[in-house]
């Protein structure tokens, strides 16, 4: 007969009856001792960066609900009421109240997490937390969240409540799937809705605007973007395109910014700008000619030497004479008079300064020679 009871099932009940007892045990002490404990203390934890609640405010909820409570009997306090009285701010999402045996109340607030912020077509402002509910804007703290305007009809009661329209909706869908993403939460700053009813992302690098179109195929269309940033972009710069069109899940279509409006006109390339290496060169040129027509016509006077130019300054040609034993040579009578011309180099500095010690023969210096010319004069052969 005792081998029929099964012993692990009449084990089993008795644990269940003892640890039952036990409880009601508990229960019974805990009621005892809660109607002896006044409370002594409010401890409210509030978690999280944002800080769109208070401390200030929740004791402002504490008392309006029920009053003082530091020094009251706990029995007294209705906890649940004050747990629900807490939950109804629009900013709170969760929050647990309970009490310990020391006569401390304890609060815990979590708050609500918006992700995007709304201003719609008709002015109002209000933000959509990361559960698809809309909430208010606070006067003590601005989340840093992705904002969307435009053509947007969504209205908000003041109150927590659901998203209504099909546009809210796909830019709720659209600021979650950025913000998940580390890439796009980065490149993307607003989002914009144009009168087709069109989803614009606005990037932060860059100055096209992103066409989206609606929320559908999010991640196809991502995918093309990022394609289109890593192969195209690095080849024709990030500011060619007015507009990258990725509303069609098999294609990118992009849309040039304005050509100029002179080469629209003309067809032909803006001429360049001269620059002053480039004036530099011409002088240069100009008086490196005049030198060697000088040497040329001269041989036996001068030795002219050109230095090297400081930078944005005109090109100076400074002549640096050497004597020389000149040998006079006999010049026949019946010779024509040979006339020499030569072109002027325009030179805006300093004079050219030759500086010369008279030769055997000579009457006339270097300089007076260099002067004649620059100033297209006839010089004729002495007569012997």
């Amino acid at each position: 007969m005792f081998k029929r009871i099964d012993w692990k099932f009449v084990f089993k009940c008795f644990a269940w009856i003892v640890c039952l007892g036990g409880i009601v045990t508990l229960m019974s002490f805990v009621s005892v001792k809660k109607n002896t404990v006044t409370v002594t203390n409010i401890k409210i934890l509030i978690p999280g960066a944002d800080n769109f609640i208070e401390r200030e405010e929740i004791d402002a909820i504490l008392k309006q609900n029920e009053g003082k409570l530091i020094g009251r009997k706990l029995e007294q306090i209705n906890l649940h009421a004050i747990e629900e009285k807490i939950k109804s701010n629009p900013y709170i999402a969760l929050a647990t109240v309970y009490a310990d045996m020391e006569g401390v109340i304890h609060i815990e607030i979590s708050q609500r997490q918006p992700l995007l912020r709304i201003i719609s077509s008709s002015g109002q402002d209000f933000y959509i937390d990361k559960n698809g509910l809309k909430m208010p804007v606070s006067p003590n703290f601005t989340a840093n969240v992705v904002v969307a305007n435009g053509h947007i009809l969504e209205h908000f009661s003041g109150k927590v409540d659901t998203l209504i329209t099909k546009m809210a909706s796909d830019l709720y869908k659209t600021a979650l799937f950025l913000k998940k993403d580390t890439l796009w939460d980065s490149q993307i700053e607003q989002i914009f809705v144009n009168d087709k009813d069109d989803i614009e992302l606005i990037p932060r690098v860059g100055n096209q605007r992103i066409i989206l179109g609606n929320a559908d195929s999010l991640q196809t269309k991502m995918t093309n973007l990022l394609t289109f940033y890593k192969e195209a972009m690095p080849k024709v710069g990030w500011d060619t395109y007015k507009t990258i069109n990725i509303k069609y899940t098999n294609q990118v279509v992009c849309e040039k910014n304005n050509p100029d409006p002179l080469l629209a006109l003309t067809g032909k390339a803006k001429p360049a700008k001269p620059t002053i290496a480039s004036a530099k060169k011409v002088m240069d040129s100009l008086v490196k000619a005049e030198i060697a027509a000088e040497l040329r016509n001269n041989p036996e006077t001068a030795d002219f030497v050109v230095p090297a130019v400081k930078k944005s300054v005109p090109a100076v040609a400074k002549a640096v004479h050497k004597p020389v034993k000149v040998i006079p040579k006999p010049v026949k009578t019946a010779q024509k008079s040979a006339v020499v011309t030569h072109k002027t180099a325009t030179v805006t500095n300093k004079p050219v300064n030759v500086t010369h010690k008279p030769v055997n023969g000579e009457t006339k210096t270097v300089k007076d020679k260099v002067k004649a010319k620059s100033n297209k004069t006839v010089v004729k052969p002495a007569a012997p």
